[in-house]
């Protein structure tokens, strides 16, 4: 795809997704809007003027531990691990505006907080899309932490972050995290991917020319994280500032404030990332700045190349800087970066900051009106399953404990419910009859209270199963229109009044009423 020429007065879309990186042990203040979570946190801490808050209420389940690191940072002092084996996944729940755009972040440090030497390997999981693997022996063994950002599109009211065990997680290891942050972004960044089924991941994002230095807030208003990057090319430094608003990616000022350039007439080269990097398709944005006092002459043209493949050409770039941007580029393995100046261009190229990220396939997405009766489901339960949080069925090997799922029309929709001598409490909610492919529910064994709930829409139940709990109230005549029923189980409850004559009637039907109940026969 052409990259794409940017300036002022342009518009972009913000999503970020997953990419491993690095920082020592401190944390600059993060940007105002959004949610910071201190994960194991007893109280809410100011830390470098941030307002990090317990995660309490975002999650379900887990354990709190202390890590005792001698010089650990206060945010990094704490973690929230998750040891049931039996739990498909552990999520983080929180609150956003549907459609808005949010760059996720997750912390890692394990600090030994098992007893081991090394930390443990496990997934995590955004909404129904496998993020990525948290893999963070190197950098602990390192004493760095490890981050993961995302940029994600809210699909729903809520963003659920998860993390999961896989083939890679020892027995006696549990997926853990330190800290969550959820901040909110514009919506003019990073507009030429499609986020209704795409997410961006972070590979690398740098500012040429510094050393040893690291920008984010308040610099960076959306607390990008712009690492150092120096090679053997001459440096300089910028001697205005640009407009970070007349970028569609707004771009932090200082980010641009030093360069690497070339002598007039030569070629530059730049090996970035610093890294080799998979095979597929990335979005790339390159920043642009002439670093000399502003003047009519203080200006350069050149082109820019990667990997032999031209990227732009004839790029003017001023004081006031430019960007452009590639938005399905392919690449993999070493990338190389050229730029080879105009043959009248009064100075060599010069190249300030960069980003890039994998293009992400979304895993798809849940029925809605699945979501919300399976939540209204959950919150009837007093104690329900500890992985019932985010999506109830994505992806399919993190589905919530007892749902099983199937794929229609691009959606995953529930098809059956087997929660069978859970031991859950409470009642069930009338949203039950709101999942209208549901084929089977199997709720015996538990010590759920209340009425039967209304369930005559659905069409496709074939099997009702709640015997042995504690269920009042009469026996619902509906159950006897439901086209495709083979059997319902309704012993040991508390059930009393008539039996519905149109479900005696019924033929082919395996109805179990008793022991137990006290009906009219």
């Amino acid at each position: 795809m052409t990259p794409v020429f940017s300036v002022a007065s342009s518009f972009f879309l913000i999503f970020f997704l997953f990419r491993l990186a690095v920082f020592p042990l401190a944390i600059a203040a993060p940007p105002p809007r959004g949610y910071y979570i201190n994960c194991g946190a007893a109280t809410e801490e100011n830390i470098d003027g941030i307002p990090w808050i317990p995660d309490e209420g975002f999650v379900i389940g887990g354990n709190v531990s202390q890590i005792y690191t001698p010089g650990i940072i206060p945010l990094l002092s704490t973690l929230r691990y998750f040891p049931d084996t039996k739990a498909r996944k552990s999520c983080f729940v929180i609150q956003v505006s549907k459609g808005s755009k949010y760059m996720v972040r997750t912390t890692y440090f394990y600090g030994g907080f098992d007893g081991g030497e090394e930390p443990p390997v496990f997934d995590q999981i955004i909404d129904g899309t496998r993020w990525s693997t948290v893999e963070t022996s190197k950098n602990y063994a390192a004493g760095l932490t490890s981050y993961y950002e995302i940029m994600v599109a809210a699909q729903r009211k809520t963003i659920s972050v998860c993390l999961a065990r896989n083939a890679n997680t020892a027995s006696a290891s549990s997926p853990f995290i330190s800290a969550l942050e959820v901040v909110s972004l514009e919506n003019s960044m990073y507009n030429s991917t499609n986020f209704a089924e795409y997410a961006l991941s972070t590979i690398a994002r740098h500012s040429f020319g510094h050393k040893n230095s690291f920008i984010s807030y308040p610099d960076d208003p959306f607390n990008r994280y712009w690492q150092s990057f120096i090679d053997t090319n001459p440096v300089v430094e910028c001697h205005s500032n640009i407009s970070s608003s007349d970028f569609w990616n707004f771009p932090p000022p200082a980010a641009l404030m030093k360069g690497l350039t070339t002598s007039r007439g030569k070629d530059l080269h730049i090996n970035w990332p610093p890294f080799d990097i998979p095979d597929t398709s990335y979005y790339i944005a390159l920043y642009f700045q002439d670093n000399r006092t502003p003047s009519p002459f203080s200006w350069r043209v050149f082109d820019v190349v990667i990997n032999g493949k031209t990227f732009y050409q004839d790029l003017n770039v001023s004081t006031e800087g430019v960007m452009v941007y590639g938005s399905q580029w392919p690449l993999s393995g070493e990338t190389n970066i050229k730029l080879t100046p105009a043959s009248d261009s009064p100075v060599g190229p010069v190249i300030n900051a960069g980003e890039i990220f994998q293009i992400v396939p979304l895993g798809g997405r849940t029925l809605a009106r699945d979501v919300i009766a399976m939540e209204n489901i959950a919150r009837s339960f007093t104690n329900p399953p500890p992985d019932w949080k985010g999506d109830p069925c994505l992806p399919k090997e993190n589905s919530w404990a007892g749902v099983t799922c199937d794929i229609n029309g691009g959606f995953a929709i529930v098809a059956k419910l087997n929660l069978t001598n859970f031991g859950i409490s409470g009642h069930l909610s009338n949203s039950i009859g709101n999942l209208l492919a549901i084929r089977n529910i199997w709720l015996s064994g538990n010590k759920l209270a209340g009425k039967i709930p209304q369930m005559g829409n659905l069409k496709e139940l074939t099997s009702l199963r709640l015997a042995d709990n504690e269920l009042t109230g009469s026996i619902p005549s509906f159950l006897a229109n439901l086209p495709k029923i083979k059997e319902i189980f309704l012993q040991k409850n508390k059930l009393s009044g008539p039996i519905p004559q149109s479900l005696k009637n019924k033929s082919g039907i395996d109805l179990r009423i008793s022991p137990g109940n006290q009906l009219e026969m």
